[in-house]
């Protein structure tokens, strides 16, 4: 019964501190905790403990696993060299220094728990960044650079962990560390494309919203558990097992299906993240009486928590402003790719102006062209999303700033072993890092982004994308429609009026209102017709969008807008079909 309340106070608490961060202009994250801090040392305010075990396999997976399902592949691919520099070179890096100022500052805990609590405070959480982010306008690439970065710097720094973990006992090993390290990567990435190809293939033949939806939510332990009985990084084949399930999921799930499991996954994971930083901040005053309890100084710890908590921040900023001066240089040599592809395109599309090269293209099989000019355009379309989604100095700062540790952390402190020298006190330490990054930089972001000025993305350049995209879907609605051999399931022709309605119904605006896109009621006769052909229209229209995403020269803005609307409206037409059967 207590913990049934507890619960219950838990969610009404998440709610209202949400809603009034709302009105306050605030992340949600950063008032959850402070709440959390406030209500842990007032008298009578139960105190929750849950094992930290339940934090890292049972509340983590389903976190990365509802992020890596909205995350786009192609944005993800995209930005892997960065992504892949702070969320596994900067953890490795940010854990040896950390480790050498613990080891520095409490020398009584002996190097492997030094680096332990190093890899504890080595990743961040992007949540309370990237809601930041979005509400005051930050570009799509920075936003999905942070999003990346938080999905993947848990694998690196758990990793991490367990092998200091294992230095306690005398076996480590460089070279091991590397082999083991190899593995834990490949052997999770293996797991996790396995986990997410046979999820959507599996779940598309189920024909029911709520048993679909159901499945979804094992889907993220499915991934976890072999891998870790591997030996593998759990959290990276969750992380792989959503990005396939996002990705190939129009091609396998009705609408309504992915309509629905979007929508109780916000719902989840809302509850989930806001839950484990309230549960943060409620950990605040037990943490203080272990420390007390052993006999440790507080001040002590508040100190080298503030002392860690500035050096990671330093540390992420000396390692962004390089990577970001890469980035610069990637620029250029993009701008020279892009030329170089541009010519090769304008010989394919007219090869007769050089007979030599038309003489060697007739020699090659259409199919092998076909991929080739396919691949072609996608690498144009990457080196022109080089060019001009560039973020530079400004964002490098936002991105330098927005490295705030979360609950992750404390709840990673909390698995070191029970005989790991002065242990309560390094869990405060990591708890007072946690919270610094936290509220520090979390409460300056929103200034530190006006203080820069840094562009959102150019709308009128999504206006002009969507407008394109949506005279490519209509023109797909109209393949079918004009196609003199149409026919229905039953081998008839469709009437002029079913076809006229289905045609003006099928021109739509990719940034209409969803209300907007109901289809004409004006159909008495032919109702079955209309149902399949419009059905059958919209199949187009998402093949044809599939296509526009696999091109590569949409951005992953418009293709959303554009697959939101189409799911809208398919999901709409499969529930009247089914209300017909």
């Amino acid at each position: 019964m207590e913990f049934t309340l507890v619960a219950v106070l838990g969610v009404i608490s998440i709610v209202v501190v949400a809603a009034f961060s709302e009105r306050l202009g605030l992340a949600a994250p950063l008032s959850l905790v402070v709440v959390g801090i406030a209500l842990s040392f007032i008298p009578g305010v139960p105190h929750p403990e849950i094992e930290p075990e339940w934090i890292l396999a049972g509340v983590l997976p389903p976190l990365l696993y509802s992020a890596a399902v909205n995350m786009p592949v192609r944005d993800f691919r995209r930005d892997l060299k960065a992504i892949s520099g702070l969320a596994v070179v900067l953890v490795v890096l940010s854990t040896l220094g950390a480790g050498a100022l613990f080891h520095w500052l409490l020398p009584e805990i002996g190097w492997p728990a030094a680096f332990a609590l190093g890899a504890v405070i080595s990743p961040t959480d992007a949540v309370a960044a990237t809601s930041v982010g979005k509400k005051l306008g930050l570009p799509h690439r920075l936003v999905t650079v942070l999003e990346g970065e938080g999905l993947v710097n848990d694998a690196s720094a758990l990793v991490l962990l367990r092998t200091a973990v294992a230095a306690f006992a005398g076996s480590f090993s460089l070279w091991a560390t590397i082999g083991e390290f190899l593995y834990a990567v490949a052997v999770a990435v293996a797991v996790g494309l396995v986990v997410g190809l046979l999820n959507v293939r599996a779940r598309a033949q189920l024909d029911d919203t709520v048993l679909n939806t159901a499945i979804s939510f094992v889907v993220p332990f499915l991934a976890y558990l072999p891998a870790e009985e591997l030996h593998a990084s759990g959290v990276l084949a969750v992380v792989i097992a959503g990005l396939v399930t996002g990705h190939q999921s129009p091609r396998f799930l009705r609408a309504q299906d992915r309509i629905a499991e979007s929508t109780n996954w916000h719902t989840a994971s809302f509850l989930l993240e806001s839950g484990m930083f309230l549960l943060m901040g409620l950990s605040v005053k037990t943490l203080v009486d272990e420390v007390r309890g052993d006999g440790l100084s507080v001040a002590r710890a508040l100190t080298i928590g503030l002392v860690a908590a500035l050096f990671v921040m330093a540390a992420r900023m000396v390692w962004v402003a390089p990577m970001v001066a890469r980035m610069r240089r990637d620029v250029a040599k993009a701008s020279q790719g892009k030329e170089k592809l541009e010519a090769m395109q304008e010989r394919l599309r007219n090869p007769d102006d050089d007979p030599e090269f038309a003489e060697r293209l007739s020699g090659i099989p259409p199919k092998r062209l076909e991929r080739f000019e396919q691949r072609i355009t996608r690498k144009s379309a990457d080196l022109e999303f080089t060019v001009n989604e560039h973020f530079g100095g400004r964002g490098g700062i936002v991105l330098g700033w927005a490295g705030m540790r979360g609950a992750i952390t404390v709840a990673a402190a909390q698995t070191l072993p029970e005989d790991t020298p002065d242990r309560a006190q390094l869990i405060l330490i990591a708890f007072v890092v946690a919270a610094v990054t936290l509220l520090l930089q979390g409460l300056t972001l929103p200034m530190v982004i006006r203080k820069v000025g840094i562009p959102p993305d150019d709308p009128q350049r999504l206006r002009d994308e969507g407008a394109r995209l949506l005279t490519d879907l209509v023109q797909a609605a109209g393949d079918v429609l004009d196609d003199p051999s149409l026919t229905d399931h039953e081998g008839r022709p469709y009437s002029e009026r079913v076809v006229g309605l289905v045609r003006s119904d099928a021109r739509v605006d990719v940034h209409r209102r969803p209300e907007d896109s109901a289809p004409s009621e004006d159909v008495s006769q032919g109702r079955d017709q209309f149902l399949e052909l419009r059905l059958r229209v919209l199949q187009a229209m998402s093949d044809r969008l599939l296509a526009a995403r696999s091109s590569g020269t949409y951005s992953s803005v418009t293709l959303g807008q554009a697959q939101h609307m189409l799911d809208v409206d398919a999901a709409r037409f499969e529930q009247l079909v089914g209300q017909e059967r």
